[in-house]
């Protein structure tokens, strides 16, 4: 890794109407900038291009998580007073971590409810830093926490995206190959997949695995120090099959590329490569593995990725992997074409 990094180094001035607020009506409509990993070249094409960039034998990796409502709406109890409740990770049964506002109202003991069928009801168990609490919830019809988060939940759309969630949003903030749920944010990258872009790569000759990695809050939490290396990400579950590790090991030995669908993607590869002398072994487990430029690539050869936050993690993994010259350069030319940034923007392709 190199030293002494300055967070400002991975800073850039976005225009802030570039800043998508709603999808493209198609999926696979989205814009795609092709940049050059070794001489930094950058090329302008469609997501419908993607099979075209590819070769037979490519292996592209996505992850399979699904998003669900996270962000529970409600009052307290008894004052009625509006509260906010985002959750993070489970804890044990019933209870949460979560990011309650307002924060600094809600204490130990305060309860309070949340809007629609199901009578769901919370009590804050611990205050944490930054808005954080431990929550207990439970319904008072008796049924399954989760059944009740995904009837009366709200989408967690990221805080950039400045308008309220709607019922198009839970198909839309969500991929076409999403199966296991246990994601607060999408993986967005995965987003620009149709089922008939899909079947295009794969008629081209390109295989597909998937793995899970479930998008928990640190891919919104800033990056609040002065030096890169000071960060620290916070652990998220993965899964790995033995079928997804077997192909992306026989990929790994025959010297086919391996083309990661995101950010979330990659470094849940590279977590597991790094823990196991550079192979990829199934299983499950917590990966926490921030990666920033001087790392050391061991399985990716190829990312697929969204236009990211300045100064974000996201966006040093994305410089990481290209070069930041050459990430910061390729930003510079999609803000000049007017392409559209995050969640639902466009997307870039690192070969």
């Amino acid at each position: 890794m190199v030293a002494d990094m300055d967070v400002r180094d991975f800073d850039f001035h976005l225009p802030p109407d570039l800043i998508a607020q709603e999808p493209l009506a198609e999926r696979d409509s989205a814009r795609l900038l092709r940049l050059g990993r070794v001489d930094g070249t950058v090329a302008h094409a469609t997501i419908r291009d993607l099979p075209g960039f590819l070769q037979p034998g490519d292996l592209i990796v996505i992850n399979n998580t699904r998003v669900f409502p996270a962000r529970l709406l409600g009052h307290r109890l008894p004052s009625g007073g509006a509260v906010e409740c985002l959750l993070i990770a489970p804890v044990a049964d019933g209870t949460w971590e979560a990011l309650v506002h307002p924060g600094q109202k809600l204490k130990p003991g305060a309860q309070f409810a949340f809007d629609g069928p199901g009578a769901l009801r919370g009590e804050i168990l611990e205050r944490g830093v930054y808005g954080r609490r431990i929550v207990r919830l439970w319904s008072e019809e008796g049924r399954p926490i989760d059944e009740v988060v995904d009837a009366i939940g709200h989408m967690p759309l990221p805080p950039y995206i400045k308008r309220p969630d709607r019922d198009a949003d839970r198909e839309r903030y969500q991929t076409v190959f999403a199966r296991a749920r246990g994601s607060i944010a999408a993986p967005t990258a995965g987003l620009h997949f149709s089922p008939a872009l899909l079947a295009s790569a794969v008629a081209r000759g390109v295989e597909i695995a998937e793995i899970t990695l479930h998008v928990g809050y640190g891919t919104f939490k800033p990056v609040r120090v002065e030096r890169v290396e000071d960060h620290r990400l916070e652990p998220e579950h993965y899964e790995i099959s033995a079928s997804a590790a077997d192909a992306i090991t026989a990929a790994l030995h025959d010297r086919r590329r391996v083309i990661a669908v995101g950010t979330t993607t990659t470094r849940t590869l590279e977590a597991v490569a790094l823990a196991n002398a550079g192979r990829i072994v199934p299983g499950a487990g917590q990966a926490d593995l921030f990666i920033y430029p001087g790392f050391r690539f061991r399985v990716v050869s190829g990312l697929l990725t969204n236009f990211h936050v300045p100064q974000s993690s996201l966006l040093m993994l994305v410089a990481a992997f290209a070069g930041r010259d050459h990430v910061l350069a390729a930003y510079r030319a999609a803000i000049a074409e007017h392409y559209r940034f995050y969640s639902y923007g466009d997307a870039m392709l690192v070969l």
